[in-house]
Formats: structure tokens, C-alpha cells, sequence
């Protein structure tokens, strides 16, 4: 089974600012706003979500295709995914263009002001895993993105009969009844935290339970709690992993995705596949960035056991650097 991975590709500039934004913000002059911070420093991290989820699925030994399109200055980007084992044949360079970026300005009380400019992912619809010849034996992960993207492609999978995880969590703001419900339909696993599963519920006007079973797998994250896996009808509550210590919770979810397509790619238990996603997912806030933490998969392997004990099926991870 091949594993195409769409959803943004992104440079994060972190800046930090040594004071609280609400010390220079006269509230009656908020109608003519017009501040300027100097930030002590700056920080350029790799990130987006299609991106973070290939690349944490490349640790645990996959070869995820990404798919997406990035500007003229991704050159280094692809090389790092790359090394780490990402296949990139399906990023597509917009001329004149730059990758997306975010802006992320965090004062001395993590209030934040973001500014996010899409860039060449504007262009995101322009290519789509269907290019790349992805068929009924394949997985397509569907991550927040360019809209017009994620309905594309969707679409193309539900005609196909492609099987996708579909994750609309950050553009479900902006989604509406039936957009959401177009992607909702084909999907064979639907992903999000808890948050996002009651906001998907309301709009769709059902009960969070209507709509676990309305897909035949869904996995909502619950933070410190754990995770709930349900597959056609039947419930698996997931423990979380211990993390050795909390940096930066962004990209958590994207870590966790990618531990559960490993897992349920290789044909694991349910339980082990979320024991799995959870441990993934422990990485990533250890460290600050999304893609700044790296491991083998031995190191994988002693520390599943120091959570979860030793399991037959886990084991096998190290057969074939990965592959059961």
C-alpha cells in the first residue's frame, strides 16, 4: 500500500517579543489600530501539515508521497524530507512563488498574533494523488489545505473508490454543511481532536455518535486523555504515551496521524495502532517545530515498551527497517 500524504507545506517563522502585546494596545484606539513589536528573535521551522505528517511517517520507516505544490525557495525543504526518506515526486514548484508561510509573533504571555500567507499553495489543486496514479489498493491522506484542494481531491477518491483519511480540523471554520458533508462521504477514516469532532457534529446536524458511525473508522484525539478509535461501531479507548517533558504541543496531531496510518498500514491491532499514534505523537511535543525531532526505530521500540509493555505485533517494526 502506497501512502500519498496532501495537505499544506509551510515555513514557520517564530518570533518571540519580550513584553505583552496588551501593555501597547490603547483599547480606545482600537478602531485605528496601528502597533509595531520589536521581536528578540527569529526562527525559520519547517512545517505545515501534509509536510509534518510525511515526515513523521518517514521516521517510522514509510515512503509517503507527498503531494502539494511550494515555491521557488522549497529547494532545501525537499532535501531535508528527502534524507529523511519522503518521496517527493509529487511537489510541484509554482514559478514566482513562495511557499507558504506563517507568521508567528508570541509575546511574554503566549498570546499570539499570526499572520498566514498561502503562497504557492493557492495552487494546491493543480496536482492531486489521481496524477500520480493512485489507486483502490492505496491511502490518501487528506489534510488541511488549499479548499479547493481538499475538495478535489475528495471528490476524486470517492469516485475512484480510493480509500483516504479525510482531516479537515483547521479549514473547518470556514466549511459549510455540504462541503463537509462531500468530504465526509467516501472517507474511510475520519480524524480530529475532540474539539473539532463537536464542531463537525454541529454543523452536520448530528450527535458526536451519529457521526462516529457515520464513517467506517474514526480516531478523535482526547490531549492528555488519550484517544478513542471507532471502527464500525466498536470502540477502542486509547491511552496516552508519557512524555519526558512539554515544549511545543503544534504538530501533535500531525505526529499522530502518522503513527496511525503506519500502524494500520502494517495491519496491527487497533489498540497497538493507537498505543502507536499516541507514542508518535509524544515526539513531537518534546521538542519545539514540528519536524525537530528525529529517533530510530529501536529507540521507537524501547520506548513502546516502557509505556506499553512488549507486544508481538510491535516487534515486527524492526523486521525490514519497519515493514511487518
Amino acid at each position: 500500500m502506497r501512502i500519498f500524504v496532501t495537505g499544506s507545506i509551510a515555513y514557520d517563522y517564530i518570533m518571540v517579543f519580550p513584553g505583552k502585546f496588551k501593555d501597547h494596545i490603547l483599547a480606545d484606539k482600537m478602531h485605528v489600530l496601528s502597533v509595531s513589536f520589536l521581536v528578540d528573535s527569529l526562527t525559520r521551522r519547517r512545517g505545515g501539515t501534509g509536510a509534518n505528517i510525511a515526515y513523521n511517517l518517514a521516521l517510522l520507516g514509510e515512503k509517503p508521497v507527498l503531494v502539494g505544490t511550494v515555491g521557488e525557495d522549497f529547494e532545501d525543504y525537499r532535501q531535508g524530507l528527502e534524507k529523511r526518506g519522503v518521496d517527493s515526486s509529487g511537489v510541484r514548484v509554482i514559478a514566482n512563488e513562495h511557499t507558504a508561510s506563517c507568521f508567528i509573533n508570541t509575546d511574554l504571555a503566549d498570546n499570539q498574533i499570526t499572520a498566514f500567507y498561502p503562497g504557492a499553495m493557492s495552487k494546491a489543486s493543480t496536482v492531486s494523488p489521481k496524477d500520480l496514479g493512485a489507486t483502490t489498493s492505496d491511502l490518501v491522506v487528506i489534510a488541511p489545505n488549499d479548499p479547493a484542494a481538499m475538495a478535489r481531491y475528495a471528490a476524486e477518491c470517492t469516485l475512484a473508490g480510493v480509500p483516504y483519511l479525510y482531516d479537515p480540523s483547521m479549514q473547518l471554520p470556514r466549511m459549510d454543511k455540504v462541503g463537509l458533508q462531500e468530504g465526509c462521504k467516501g472517507a474511510k477514516i475520519l480524524a480530529g481532536n475532540d474539539y473539532e469532532f463537536g464542531m463537525m457534529a454541529e454543523k452536520l446536524g448530528v450527535s458526536e455518535s451519529e457521526l462516529r458511525g457515520s464513517v467506517p473508522i474514526t480516531v478523535m484525539t482526547l490531549g492528555e486523555k488519550g484517544a478513542l478509535i471507532t471502527v464500525d461501531g466498536k470502540e477502542y479507548e486509547i491511552p496516552s504515551a508519557k512524555p519526558e517533558k512539554v515544549l511545543d504541543p503544534t504538530g501533535a496531531g500531525d505526529a499522530f496521524r502518522s503513527g496511525f496510518v503506519a500502524g494500520m498500514s502494517r495491519g496491527f491491532s487497533w489498540p497497538v495502532v493507537g498505543r502507536m499514534a499516541s507514542l508518535t505523537a509524544v515526539y513531537a511535543i518534546e521538542h519545539p517545530g514540528t519536524q525537530e525531532h528525529a529517533y530510530s526505530l529501536d529507540e521507537f521500540l524501547a520506548r513502546y515498551r516502557s509505556n506499553y509493555g512488549s507486544n508481538e505485533e510491535i516487534e515486527a517494526l524492526s523486521n525490514g527497517r519497519g515493514k511487518a
